[in-house]
């Protein structure tokens, strides 16, 4: 791509409060022609930051995750859009083949490796690598699941993949980490009540053992350390905490 030339391509993000973060974000998506943030309250600087490295921001109510990524898709004005997360940044190799792709698209949907950094250390088996995530996609065949914690895109097409890892590192602390697990696990339990599912002793016994042997055994987790057995042991507990919250939501109050 020549100096100076950008895609036709717009980066969305949503944002509350990720100054701390996004400037990394911005700075790796230089090749867009337009990069849109939508922030929901932000009081640390978001905006300012945001419009410092020429993004477009917009100031929008919190509706849940996936329908506010999807409203961020919406209010793009290109057709083709990367979503991305505050606290993650396009590698090199990344960014060149979504300028490929866009040179010559083969899909209209595409999906890529995310790579996690995790107690220091970027993880590259087990359930933290290579945690494919579809991300750029042509909004006319592809939109955001409607639901409140770990929305997903949707599309009837098929997806393509991208060379290149797509960067998370949240720099955040194991306690403020384990924090955001625990809301997660809240809105998952929500769900799970919603949905109508039962709850039996048996989600809580085997989705927590399911989950540790395919990712810390049969994906090689156990090669990442002290790291990859930590963030597997949480993954688990957080399997068992979702189905144990909904089982308690549940019980009669005496």
């Amino acid at each position: 791509m020549p100096p100076g030339a950008t895609l036709p391509l717009s980066v969305v993000l949503i944002t509350r409060n990720a100054a701390a973060q996004l400037e990394a974000c911005l700075a790796s998506v230089g090749f867009a022609d337009e990069i849109l943030v939508v922030d929901s309250g932000s009081t640390d600087g978001t905006q300012a930051l945001a419009e410092r490295h020429g993004a477009r921001v917009i100031q929008k109510e919190w509706l849940g995750f996936g329908l506010q990524k999807q409203f961020a898709v919406q209010a793009a004005r290109h057709d083709w859009v990367l979503c991305l997360d505050a606290d993650e940044r396009v590698s090199e190799t990344l960014a060149a083949s979504i300028a490929a792709a866009l040179r010559e698209p083969r899909e209209s949907v595409y999906r890529m490796a995310r790579c996690n950094r995790f107690m220091g250390r970027w993880l590259r088996h087990g359930e933290g690598y290579p945690d494919w995530n579809t991300r750029l996609f042509h909004r006319a065949h592809a939109r955001w699941s409607a639901d409140t914690v770990h929305e997903h895109v949707i599309s009837t097409e098929a997806v393509g993949r991208l060379d290149g890892d797509l960067l998370h590192d949240s720099a955040e602390t194991l306690e403020r980490y384990l924090d955001k697990q625990n809301r997660y696990t809240s809105l998952q339990a929500d769900a799970i009540i919603r949905d109508g599912i039962r709850v039996t002793p048996l989600h809580l016994v085997f989705s927590p053992l399911v989950r540790f042997i395919k990712f810390y055994v049969l994906r090689a987790g156990f090669l990442d350390g002290m790291a990859g057995f930590v963030h597997i042991v949480i993954g688990c507990t957080n399997s068992f905490m979702k189905y144990a919250k909904a089982m308690a939501a549940r019980l009669p109050v005496r």
